[in-house]
């Protein structure tokens, strides 16, 4: 695995802690991308990448909830906040980063969910991001 591989998995890893931060306080893209280059999480992240996603996710949250609902088993406002933060991130990864292969996004938010979440999210975040990679990814899934 390059280094760019590690530094975007890192940088998956502190933009779940960031985007789960935006989600309890509000605050905008420029003060949670400070705190957490204050506090030193992001010194070994692709910023380019962590910047892409986190100003993706916080300014097209709503768009991109509308892309996983409709294969939710519950109300948007009853997900875990952890859970929330990796459908976000997910879907925006499938939307926006085809340069990244589907399966490697699924794979990232799983073990992800393994770290952050509760103990059988994985399984859920599997099962959605899965599901709205066959709507998002048609050719590459095709071609897989």
């Amino acid at each position: 695995m390059g280094s760019s591989s590690w530094a975007r998995r890192h940088a998956r890893r502190v933009l779940v802690q960031a985007v789960y931060q935006w989600q309890m306080t509000d605050a905008d893209t420029r003060a949670v991308e400070q705190q957490f280059e204050e506090d030193g999480r992001l010194a070994k992240v692709d910023r380019e990448f962590f910047r892409e996603l986190l100003g993706g996710v916080l300014h097209g949250s709503d768009q991109l909830d509308a892309c996983f609902q409709p294969y939710l088993d519950r109300k948007l406002k009853e997900l875990d906040k952890v859970e929330l933060a990796l459908l976000r991130l997910g879907t925006f990864e499938l939307k926006e980063r085809i340069d990244v292969p589907f399966r490697v996004v699924i794979d990232e938010y799983v073990e992800l969910a393994k770290t952050f979440g509760a103990e059988e999210s994985h399984k859920y975040i599997n099962g959605i991001l899965d599901k709205l990679s066959t709507v998002l990814r048609v050719d590459e899934r095709r071609n897989s």
